[in-house]
């Protein structure tokens, strides 16, 4: 369910893995990467996103 929260709002999805202050600086890069480049940025958060949910798994198990 995060890897599809990961698609649309990185920053909250980052915050769901457990990892507050990387989704916090996400956050706040994110917003005006996302409107000065038109969208064009949102995969490169999608993908850091992944990462983290997909590192944080693999730590507990």
């Amino acid at each position: 369910m995060n890897y599809i929260l990961a698609l649309l709002l990185p920053p909250l999805s980052i915050l769901f893995a457990g990892r507050p202050i990387v989704a916090i600086i996400t956050f706040l890069v994110w917003i005006p990467a996302v409107l000065l480049s038109g969208g064009l940025t949102h995969p490169m958060f999608v993908i850091l996103a992944w990462i983290l949910i997909w590192e944080g798994r693999n730590r507990t198990a």
